[in-house]
């Protein structure tokens, strides 16, 4: 594992790797054991999407794994201004000793990757999302104490978030369906590889994706940079593609709720499911630095 630019890359051992390093560093961090692992690394954390969650967890872990944490904006960086990617990559690869990356366009990611000569770290595309899926496994495992036997179920827009969830939840091997109205599919490269793999639902029926379920997960019904959609999705979305009490009843009694944050009452979970699951869902948010530090400690330890 030279880099983390998406789950496909990854098998279910390196995976499981990650996942179990994660729980080590939790540990310790919980119990006041220091892990200077990175002392002397600087990762530089390049934002052309806002975010709070990624932003903090990745600063904060770098912190406390002993190294430097470099925040670059487009603003700071000429390649908000037209300088080539891989100019980029080759001038920062000189720098530091690694990058994490959020942005639109996937192949930025890979090209950082194919030009760059350190680790990459993919922060979020319009791809995929592979470091908030990470901190998911972490936290299904952390409650149901495996993944053997679980059926995953996320509703909702086919995005990143939904592509991520498939394919990390088929990789340790659970069953996974996933519920979208027409039109809205995850993407074609995933759908292949589900439909390789097995175990794998897509339909446009929330309750049939919903039916046995041990997690249920949502997202946003526009994502950054589909603000311009909002009422058009509002419109094909609202009434159906929500969690509320009524799917739940369609799943498993003990059933999870995850929502990767932030999250809007009221559209895509009520606020009484929400805050029913509010434990489940903010230590899905603490996870992602856990998770982020196993990730940092792997590619530039």
């Amino acid at each position: 594992m030279k880099h983390l630019l998406k789950l496909l890359d990854l098998s279910k051992e390196e995976i499981t790797e990650l996942l179990d390093l994660a729980d080590k560093l939790k540990f310790e961090n919980k119990h006041g054991i220091e892990h200077h692992l990175l002392k002397g690394k600087t990762l530089g954390m390049i934002f052309q999407k806002s975010s709070t969650r990624t932003r903090v967890s990745f600063e904060t872990g770098m912190v406390q794994l002993g190294g430097y944490p470099l925040f670059l904006s487009s603003n700071d960086l000429q390649i908000g201004r037209g300088e080539p990617v891989q100019d980029t990559a080759r001038v920062l690869s000189r720098y530091l000793d690694g990058i994490m990356i959020r942005t639109f366009a996937q192949q930025e990611v890979e090209d950082l990757a194919e030009y760059g000569s350190i680790p990459i770290i993919n922060g979020l595309t319009d791809f995929c999302h592979p470091c908030q899926v990470l901190a998911d496994l972490q936290t299904i495992r952390e409650h149901k104490g495996s993944f053997d036997g679980l059926k995953m179920c996320y509703i909702g827009d086919g995005n990143n978030m939904a592509n991520s969830l498939i394919v990390g939840g088929l990789k340790v091997g659970m069953q996974v369906a996933v519920a979208c109205p027409k039109g809205y599919e995850p993407d074609e490269q995933v759908l292949a590889f589900a439909k390789e793999q097995g175990g794998f639902t897509l339909t446009e029926d929330p309750k049939q994706a919903a039916q046995d379920a041990d997690v249920l997960f949502t997202d946003v019904w526009a994502s950054m940079g589909q603000e311009g959609e909002a009422e058009k999705r509002r419109a094909v979305f609202e009434g159906i593609y929500q969690i509320n009490d009524e799917l739940l009843a369609a799943a498993h009694p003990d059933a999870m709720v995850q929502h990767c944050l932030p999250a809007h009452r009221g559209e895509e979970i009520t606020a009484e499911v929400f805050e029913a699951h509010a434990q489940e869902i903010f230590d899905e948010a603490e996870n992602r630095l856990h998770a982020q530090k196993a990730v940092l400690v792997k590619l530039l330890g």
